[in-house]
């Protein structure tokens, strides 16, 4: 292949990639996937994006976009087309009908009901099937879809809020605000593409959050939030002996909630709050007598949850980092100091600088007045 003929297969899943990412904050528990679609000549025929769980696949979407114009054509697909049948049917299947003469995949689906037979069957059909092509730029994608269906576990991203000097809050609690709208636009959209939210019970009882998605609070288009709000994460409470109120906020709405427990809370505690409206869950205990938190993490990688956005005080985040259950650290950073009395970032029980969790920064931005700084802790999955 030539070297403007590799250029231009780039460019046509750069776009296709373009396209999966319209679907960031609406295809959970799906992959976010795009397509297009290209004629004999190289001309764009067609183009479609995985909108949402139910709704049709990216190739499907591309194809009706398409038209007659697929027969003969080249198809670049950011994921692997499926060869079963769930709530659609098979896209492998379509593409067949319709004609192609070739699919260019971006990566291979990790999905065990798919890895390669999607492929495997577009090239017993007589369909040249070429790639993977801008692999990494696909797989960014969908760390959650992919972590859930290689390990049995949904992506982590741990967020918190500090001052110049390391703290999240005032001694007696008090946390609003730390950071600017323009940061807190930013993690209602980082709750938006997330398939559950934690939090501690200290935090329900502290700050008494909704832990929802606000379309009115995205700083997006309209019509864009509204349709990232649709759909609300789930929103898990980690309380091990049942001690949040009745009455709390997060308890209230739309959005589903999960309260995740252990045998030594009351059953006259699960009863009220079941009556509030939550779901109760016994988990195993931890040796320190708490919610074990890689059973939680299984728990929500068995309902389908890609990925999960910790959002809770220095205790629960602590304990995450440190059993090593975190992928990805969100730390909004504020032009402000409170003082040596406010609250820590993290409580972790470091006391030697051989036992240092190292971390790796990969972006740092500005954020209205402030900074967000993303930090991966060097994970591999």
């Amino acid at each position: 292949m030539s070297t403007t003929a590799v250029q231009n297969a780039q460019a046509l899943m750069a776009r296709a990639v373009q396209l999966a990412e319209r679907g960031l904050y609406t295809t959970m528990p799906n992959p976010r996937v795009g397509c297009v679609i290209t004629d004999p000549a190289g001309a764009v025929v067609g183009e479609g994006w995985h909108q949402r769980a139910g709704a049709a696949h990216a190739e499907i979407a591309a194809l009706r976009d398409a038209g007659e114009r697929a027969r003969g054509s080249t198809v670049y697909v950011t994921l692997e087309p499926c060869r079963h049948t769930g709530r659609t049917g098979p896209c492998t299947e379509a593409l067949v009908k319709a004609g192609v003469a070739r699919v260019v995949y971006g990566m291979q689906d990790p999905n065990p009901q798919v890895g390669g037979t999607g492929l495997q069957k577009l090239r017993e059909a007589g369909i040249v099937v070429a790639g993977p092509l801008l692999e990494a730029q696909c797989r960014r994608l969908n760390p959650g879809f992919i972590k859930r269906m290689t390990l049995g576990l949904p992506l982590v991203r741990c967020k918190s809020a500090m001052s110049l000097d390391g703290r999240t809050a005032m001694a007696s609690g008090e946390s609003k605000w730390v950071t600017g709208p323009a940061a807190r636009a930013d993690v209602q959209r980082l709750r938006a593409r997330s398939c559950a939210i934690v939090t501690g019970v200290e935090t329900v009882r502290f700050d008494n959050p909704n832990l929802n998605v606000r379309a009115d609070e995205m700083a997006l288009a309209m019509l864009a939030a509204e349709r990232a709000a649709e759909v609300q994460p789930l929103r898990v409470i980690v309380d091990s002996q049942l001690r949040t109120p009745p009455k709390a906020f997060i308890l209230q709405g739309d959005a589903p909630t999960l309260v995740c427990t252990t045998e030594r809370a009351a059953t006259e505690r699960r009863a009220r709050l079941q009556q509030a409206g939550a779901e109760v869950l016994v988990l195993p205990s931890d040796a320190n007598g708490r919610v074990d938190l890689l059973a939680l993490l299984q728990e929500l990688a068995q309902r389908q949850c890609n990925e999960v956005l910790v959002e809770s005080g220095a205790t629960l985040s602590g304990a995450f980092l440190y059993r090593g259950h975190v992928d990805e650290l969100i730390v909004y950073l504020a032009p402000k100091l409170l003082g040596s009395t406010a609250r820590p970032l993290f409580a972790l029980p470091i006391e030697r600088m051989g036992s240092v969790l190292p971390i790796t920064i990969t972006d740092m931005r500005a954020v209205g007045h402030d900074w967000r700084i993303t930090a991966t802790t060097d994970i591999e999955y």
